[in-house]
C-alpha cells in the first residue's frame, strides 16, 4: 500500500544529511534536520528547510536520543525518518520507535535489522544458507595457533571497536578497548572474535529490494585499502572481480539470497572477504545506505536514495533493473575519502576551521552524472566549518567516473592534487599517492595495501622537497607583497616599493618558513634587476602578488596560489600549485622563552578527552610503554613513553579535556629509580 511521504527528518549529521536532502528537493519533498550544539551553522543544518536543535555535545546525548529525534520529527511536521548511517541506521529498537510514532521508517524491517545488524546473528543465518563464512572464535580459548584474530564490534561500523590482536597476553585488553569504543560509537558494546586475514579483498554488493519480492542486485565495490578497518578508497567495478570469471554470478546470488532470508526491503550492502582466487567468505550486512554508495550511482544511473524513498512508501520495483543510460555515467568510478587527519602522526584526528575548500572541475554536489566522465563532490563541510574532536573526521568524498578506471584515478588524483584545501591537515596526499601508485593501477587493491607498500611512501608530501623549496620562495614572496598592500591601504610612504627596501643596497630580505620538510630561510633581493635568491639559480618573477606567484624556473613558467592566514602558531601560507600543495608557518624571529615546553614533554597531538591513566609521576617506564589514552572522534588513542626514564610530571587527570600541543606528561631520560 502506497503512503505519501511529504516530509523527511534525516536523523544524521554532515554529508550524508545533504545527500538525501538533495534527492528529496528534486521530488518536492520537504527536509528537516537534527543538530547537535557543535553543529550549529554547519552546511547541512542551513541546507534543511526546517532544523532542530538537540542540546549537547557528544553523540550520546543528542544524534544517539532516539527519543529526542522522533520528537523532533513530530514537532517538525516530519512523516519520515531516514536514518543516514551510523549513529542509530541500525538500530532496530529505534526503527519500531519511528514506526510506533506513526511515522514512516526509511530502512528495513526492524525484524531484519536484528537478523542482520548483528554480525554474529547474520553470520550464522547466511551459513545456515550455504554461504560460506568465518568461524567465530571464543576469546577465553584463543591459542597462538590460532593468531592473530580480529575483534570486532557486532554493532556499527567504520572501523569503530576492532582490534587486531597478535598476542594472546593482549586479548583481554583489546577486548575491553574495543566495547568501550563500541559503546561510545553506538551505543552498544558487543563484541565478537574471528580469524584475521592478512591480506584479502572486501567486496561488497549493494541491494535494493522492495515489500513486494522483487530484489536487485544493483553491483559489486571493492573497498580493499583501509586503515584502522575503515574504507579509505572505494571504486565500482571491483577489480578482483572483472578478472575472476564467474565470480560477479555467484556474489550476486549469495548477497540476494540474504536479503531474501529475512524478506528485506530498502537500500543494504552485503560484504564479503575475497581470496585472489575469488573465494569469498561472509562478513556482514550493513542494512542501510553506504558511505560508498556514490560510486555505484555512478556507474548505474540509480538514485539510491531516490529508490529508498520510493519503496518506503510501498512502491514496487521493475522486475529487472533498468540498464545504465547510455552516454550518462561511466564505465567505472572510484571514490575517496578526505580525512582530516595526518597518517603519518599514527592517523591522529585533526581539529579547526576549515578556512578554504574549493575543488574546480566539478560535474556535480550530490548528484547523478550527466555525461560519461567527471567528478562529485559530497561534502559535509565548507569555508568557515569547524572540525571538532566530537564526531567523524570525514570531511568529504570526492568522486570520479569515466569510461575506463585508469582515466578515473587521474582525474581524481589531479582534481584531489590541486584542490584548495586550507586550516585543517588532511589525508589528501596518501589519496594521491596511492591514486598514482602502479599497483593501484594494476588492481592489485588488497587490504594489505598500506602495509605492503609503507605508509611512510604513501603518506609522503605530493611535493617534494624540490618542489617544497620552491613553493617556500613563492610563500616568501606573496608575504612580502601582502606587506606592501597592507602599508599601501594603510598610507605608508611609498607602499608600492617593495617590502625591506633600502635607499642603499644592504643585506637581501629574509624570511623564516617552517614546512613538512622543515625550516626553509629564504634570502633575496627584489630590486631594479629583477629577483635575486639564495640558492635558486636564475629564477625570475613573473607575476607576483600577495595570492599568485608566477616564476621562471629552468626555461619554465611555474605558478602557485598563495593564501594568508592568522593563527596561535603564527601566520600560515598555504601554497597552491601543479606539484602539490604546502602550509608554511612564518617562523617567529623572537619567539617567547615562556611558550617553550621541557625535555622530554609529551604533547597531546589533537584535542580530546583523558579516558584512562596508567602511571603515576615517579614511575618508572620503558620506551614505547602506555602512559595514558585520550578519546578523539570516537576513537581511542595510546600515548606511549617516547624513552626509556621517569615520569618527572602527569598534569593531567581521567576525563580531562586537553587541546592540541598541551603537556600530557613528562618523561625524564635521564633519571631512572629502579
Amino acid at each position: 500500500m502506497n503512503q505519501s511521504i511529504t516530509s523527511v527528518l534525516v536523523a544524521n549529521r554532515g554529508e550524508i544529511a545533504r545527500r538525501v536532502f538533495r534527492s528529496c528537493r528534486e521530488r518536492g519533498i520537504s527536509t528537516v534536520a537534527v543538530f547537535s550544539t557543535p553543529d550549529a551553522g554547519a552546511p547541512f543544518v542551513l541546507d534543511a528547510d526546517t532544523a532542530v536543535h538537540l542540546p549537547g555535545t557528544a553523540a550520546s546525548e543528542t544524534y544517539l536520543r532516539g527519543e529526542l529525534i522522533i520528537a523532533a520529527a513530530l514537532r517538525a511536521g516530519a512523516d519520515a525518518i531516514h536514518p543516514g548511517y551510523g549513529f542509530l541506521s541500525e538500530n532496530a529498537s529505534f526503527a519500531r520507535a519511528v514506526q510506533a510514532a506513526g511515522l514512516v521508517w526509511i530502512g528495513p524491517s526492524p525484524a531484519a535489522i536484528d537478523s542482520m545488524g548483528s554480525k554474529i546473528e547474520s553470520k550464522l543465518l547466511v551459513a545456515a544458507g550455504g554461504v560460506p563464512v568465518l568461524t567465530e572464535l571464543d576469546p577465553a580459548t584463543v591459542t597462538e595457533a590460532q593468531l592473530p584474530v580480529l575483534i570486532k564490534a557486532s554493532a556499527g561500523g567504520g572501523g569503530r571497536g576492532m582490534r587486531i590482536v597478535r598476542a594472546v597476553a593482549d586479548l583481554l585488553t583489546e577486548l575491553e578497548a574495543a566495547r568501550t569504543e563500541a559503546a561510545s560509537a553506538f551505543g552498544d558494546g558487543t563484541v565478537f572474535c574471528e580469524p584475521y586475514l592478512e591480506t584479502g579483498h572486501h567486496v561488497e554488493v549493494q541491494i535494493m529490494a522492495d515489500a513486494h519480492g522483487t530484489v536487485w542486485a544493483v553491483g559489486e565495490r571493492e573497498c580493499s585499502i583501509q586503515r584502522r578497518h575503515q574504507k579509505v578508497v572505494e571504486e565500482a567495478p571491483s577489480p578482483l572481480v572483472e578478472r575472476t570469471p564467474g565470480m560477479r554470478e555467484k556474489l550476486f546470488e549469495a548477497a540476494v539470497a540474504a536479503a531474501k532470508a529475512v524478506d528485506y526491503v530498502g537500500a543494504g550492502t552485503v560484504e564479503f572477504l575475497a581470496d585472489e582466487q575469488g573465494h569469498f567468505y561472509f562478513l556482514e550486512m550493513n542494512t542501510r545506505l553506504q558511505v560508498e554508495h556514490p560510486v555505484t550511482e555512478c556507474t548505474t544511473g540509480l538514485d539510491l536514495v531516490a529508490l529508498q524513498l520510493e519503496v518506503a512508501a510501498g512502491g514496487k520495483l521493475p522486475d529487472t533493473q533498468p540498464s545504465p543510460p547510455a552516454g550518462l555515467v561511466g564505465g567505472a568510478a572510484i571514490e575517496v575519502r578526505l580525512y582530516a587527519e595526518d597518517p603519518a602522526a599514527g592517523w591522529a584526528p585533526q581539529t579547526g576551521t576549515v578556512q578554504r575548500f574549493e575543488v574546480d572541475g566539478l560535474a556535480a554536489d550530490f548528484a547523478l552524472p550527466v555525461r560519461e566522465r567527471g567528478l562529485r563532490l559530497d561534502s559535509s563541510v565548507g569555508a568557515g566549518s569547524a572540525v571538532s574532536i566530537h564526531y567523524d573526521p570525514m570531511l568529504a568524498k570526492l568522486i570520479a567516473w569515466a569510461p575506463t578506471r585508469a582515466e578515473a584515478a587521474r582525474s581524481l588524483a589531479k582534481a584531489l592534487s590541486r584542490a584548495r584545501i586550507h586550516g585543517v591537515r588532511t589525508n589528501r596526499d596518501l589519496l594521491v599517492n596511492i591514486l598514482r601508485h602502479p599497483a593501484f593501477a594494476a588492481g592489485e587493491t588488497d587490504t594489505a595495501f598500506l602495509t605492503v607498500h609503507g605508509l611512510a611512501t604513501l603518506a609522503a608530501p605530493v611535493a617534494g622537497p624540490e618542489e617544497e623549496k620552491l613553493a617556500a620562495l613563492a610563500a616568501a614572496l606573496a608575504a612580502s607583497a601582502l606587506r606592501r598592500d597592507q602599508a599601501r591601504t594603510d598610507g605608508g610612504v611609498l607602499g608600492g616599493l617593495p617590502s625591506g627596501w633600502r635607499n642603499l643596497r644592504s643585506q637581501p630580505a629574509s624570511t623564516s618558513l617552517a614546512g613538512p620538510a622543515g625550516e626553509h630561510r629564504i634570502r633575496y633581493v627584489l630590486g631594479r634587476v629583477g629577483l635575486e635568491a639564495e640558492g635558486f639559480g636564475g629564477a625570475a618573477v613573473v607575476h607576483l602578488s600577495a595570492e599568485k606567484v608566477s616564476l621562471e624556473v629552468g626555461g619554465l613558467v611555474r605558478s602557485w596560489q598563495v593564501a594568508h592566514y592568522a593563527s596561535v602558531a603564527g601566520t600560515v601560507l598555504e601554497v597552491d600549485g601543479d606539484g602539490g600543495s604546502v602550509t608554511f608557518t612564518e617562523v617567529d624571529r623572537f619567539p617567547d622563552p615562556s611558550m617553550a615546553v621541557a625535555e622530554g614533554s609529551l604533547t597531546a597531538p589533537m584535542p580530546g578527552a583523558v579516558v584512562s591513566v596508567h602511571v603515576q609521576a615517579g614511575d618508572t617506564v620503558t620506551a614505547g610503554q602506555p602512559l595514558l589514552v585520550l578519546e578523539a572522534m570516537k576513537m581511542l588513542h595510546t600515548i606511549g613513553a617516547p624513552t626509556d626514564g621517569t615520569v618527572a610530571e602527569l598534569p593531567v587527570t581521567v576525563g580531562q579535556n586537553v587541546d592540541v600541543g598541551m603537556v600530557l606528561a613528562v618523561v625524564d631520560a635521564g633519571e631512572r629509580r629502579d
